[in-house]
């Protein structure tokens, strides 16, 4: 016994802080550090269903209908733990849906409600999200009942549609598809700041010109979804955030038209929380005690719930009738003049000047009281702003055209981030084609895949011409918002024809032999596109020694001009692409970490950027026909080349002007290669040095050709979820 006893002196027996956010990681310890944990964010680790489990097959045994009737009985089932406003959860539940949904930018396709990430922290913390954990946790019961049937993020987006209809809209659809993630999405850029709701003036060039702010940011501050409801920064004037408004809705995809539907359609139900003080809360749910079980911003002191709750800190419903659908935003903005007063909270808000009692809505636990409506600075703008205000008057001319603009406005907020139909699920699905759904025509399946190939293979290509080609097709796909991708064939078109990136000369030349080709033989062109790639790939294979075949679907569709939103699409142009050692300009960021974004919107792991980086640089594939990186005498083959001379230690590394590097022999200093910053860090980078040595092992050449075609295939079906 004595032998075994240990005396720990009352030390904490494991290392404390390791094992919570406190840890001391690798990139804290060595700030240069090159992390690549985007590229992890979403490893099959975190996933407790298994590998067995489809949501997509899930789907099929739900009871729509019980549940719509579940969610229906909600609304009005108010709980004493969390007591509804006015015996009705609408606004609750639509807040829910719209900070889901909200957090996503069209410049990057990150946030929005695809992956039920609002249960992950930052979001679930951030300030402008409090109390949404009180919706998520009265719709636990339902997600428990229907369970892997539904995920979180349907069911959130589910309920806030469900509210709206139950305040009396006519809604525009729904659709099921979205997949929950299991692990937060901690590496997404949402702002440099360090603290919540800093001034935004870091976020700026100049905070007097909204369109100056920092890409791919959407919202004003840390932690707001969209603009400051107080003013920017939180002074109130009305028609500089109007300004802020319409850079911040554009950045989320939306015109004028649809950010005052929007706007006051969100505004038409429910009400704003500053009935207290903020100081009586307890900490947001990541930072909350571990008794409060994942709820944040509990009361410590009074009751703050009801009439006391404190959210935003503004306080006041907006109509009054704030559980129904109907005109009275409208009514009460343009109906009375208004002025600036202060919350219980000490939040700027606006109140009447004057209005009758009976045209106040109710307190939401006594309805024989009445109190004061408000109106935030973002609605004020909406009558300040010419635009807008114009747009109102529209509206209300003709409500029935503004219920439907709203209605079909919040699908576009809902949906947005679906991707095309071929995701979508579910008996409400709308059978109108919308361009912001980035619709592709069904391609053909039926013609003689091995005659197109023959004829490409005739045409004289280059392997690089026709694997650069499919490439720059493909590479605009971005898992965030499933836009992008090879089929449609939108590079032939405006504006993709035209982007830097894809060298519109050398573009044109190609699809100038493969168009002919398509259109004889009855393939798509985007079809054809792909099946050059995967013939210049199965060609450079050959001149490595390897005979292999490609896989390769057909079916895909080619878009029209009609159908492409040129203005939406802008924001897909890559502004470099590592893989083909191209930057469009030199940027704060560095080159390696415009290599990791691209790699992470399109779906690769580490090792997959690994070797596609590799292969192509060996397959000459550089854009403009750079020989960076290009560390091989047998450019046009499919070697592991690449590797073997980044890990071969008869070089030494040079930096020369320009920023590019030189590669020199050790012996003589004579100069063997150039290189990029992209092509060092596969050499420098411990955890990219790995994968490189793997391909640069003599027995690893087969593998090395097998996990390139395990990639490529990858991407250029990427966006083709039809195959799923």
């Amino acid at each position: 016994m004595d032998g075994n006893n240990v005396n720990t002196g009352g030390k904490c027996p494991i290392n404390h802080g390791a094992l919570t956010e406190n840890g001391t990681s690798v990139v804290e310890w060595w700030p240069k550090s090159l992390n690549l944990d985007i590229l992890h964010q979403h490893d099959t680790k975190t996933n407790p269903m298994g590998p067995g489990y489809s949501y997509r097959e899930a789907l099929k045994s739900l009871d729509v209908d019980a549940l719509k009737a579940d969610l229906r009985a909600l609304m009005s089932d108010s709980q004493e733990w969390w007591p509804a406003d006015w015996g009705s959860y609408v606004g609750m539940f639509a807040r829910v849906a719209w900070h889901a949904a909200g957090s996503y930018r069209l410049a990057d396709g990150r946030g929005g409600a695809g992956t039920g990430n609002q249960r992950f922290a930052p979001l679930n913390s951030w300030p402008d999200n409090a109390n949404t954990d009180k919706g998520r946790r009265l719709l636990w019961p339902i997600k428990k009942k229907y369970g892997n049937k539904i995920s979180w993020a349907d069911l959130m987006i589910l309920a806030g549609t469900i509210a709206y209809e139950e305040a009396g809209l006519k809604t525009y659809g729904f659709a099921f598809g979205r997949e929950d993630i299991w692990h937060p999405e901690k590496d997404v850029y949402w702002g440099s700041e360090k603290e919540w709701l800093a001034p935004s003036d870091s976020r700026y060039e100049d905070v007097a010109k909204p369109d100056t702010m920092e890409n791919p940011l959407a919202a004003v501050q840390m932690g707001l979804i969209y603009v400051n409801p107080e003013g920017v920064n939180g002074k109130p004037d009305p028609a500089r955030t109007a300004e802020q408004i319409r850079e911040t809705f554009a950045r989320m995809a939306m015109n004028d038209e649809e950010t005052v539907a929007l706007t006051a359609g969100g505004h038409t139900i429910g009400k704003a929380h500053g009935n207290g003080s903020a100081e009586d809360l307890g900490p947001e749910p990541e930072g909350a005690e571990i008794t409060d079980q994942g709820l944040g911003w509990m009361p410590r002191k009074g009751r703050g719930i009801g009439r006391d709750q404190v959210v935003s800190g503004i306080e006041g419903a907006w109509t009054a009738n704030p559980t129904k659908w109907d005109m009275g935003y409208f009514e009460m903005l343009f109906g009375h003049e208004w002025e600036l007063k202060k919350s219980p909270a000490g939040a700027w808000q606006w109140q009447p000047v004057s209005i009758d009692e009976k045209d106040m809505p109710a307190d939401v636990e006594d309805p024989s009281i009445r109190t004061v409506p408000i109106m935030t600075d973002a609605d004020m703008a909406m009558k300040v702003d010419p635009t807008y205000r114009a747009i109102c008057e529209k509206f209300m001319a003709d409500p029935d055209y503004f219920s439907e603009t709203f209605a079909k406005a919040w699908f576009k907020l809902t949906h947005r981030d679906m991707g095309p139909k071929a995701r979508w699920i579910g008996p409400d699905v709308p059978q109108e084609d919308l361009i912001w759904q980035d619709p592709v025509p069904a391609g053909n399946t039926s013609y003689d895949v091995a005659s197109v190939k023959a004829r490409i293979a005739a045409a004289g290509l280059s392997v690089a011409d026709m694997v650069a080609t499919a490439w720059d097709s493909a590479r605009t796909f971005r898992g965030s918002d499933m836009r992008g991708g090879a089929n449609g064939a939108r590079i032939r078109l405006a504006p993709q024809k035209d982007w830097e990136g894809n060298e519109p000369a050398r573009l044109a030349r190609v699809l100038g032999v493969l168009e002919p080709i398509a259109a004889e033989t009855g393939a798509s062109i985007a079809d054809v596109i792909v099946l050059a790639g995967n013939l210049g790939i199965e060609q450079a294979a050959k001149a490595a020694g390897h005979d292999i075949s490609v896989p390769f679907a057909p079916g895909r569709g080619d878009a029209t001009q009609e159908q492409t939103d040129v203005d939406s699409f802008a924001p897909l142009e890559p502004l470099a692409d590592g893989f083909r050692n191209w930057q469009k300009a030199e940027y704060v960021v560095a080159p390696e970490e415009m290599l990791l974004d691209r790699a992470q919107l399109m779906g690769l792991t580490a090792a997959e950027m690994t070797v596609l980086l590799g292969g192509l640089r060996g397959i000459g594939a550089n854009h403009g026909g750079s020989k960076h990186g290009v560390f091989t005498q047998r450019e046009g083959a499919l070697t592991p080349d690449f590797f073997a001379t980044l890990t071969d230690m008869a070089y030494r590394w040079v930096p020369v002007e320009g920023g590019t590097y030189e590669l020199r022999n050790r012996a003589d200093d004579s100069v063997a290669y150039t290189a990029t910053r992209v092509d060092l860090v596969f050499g420098s980078n411990s955890i990219l040095r790995a994968y490189a040595e793997v391909y640069a092992q003599d027995d690893n050449e087969a593998k090395f050709v097998a996990d390139f075609v395990n990639a490529w295939v990858k991407v250029m079906n990427a966006d083709r979820f039809d195959l799923a």
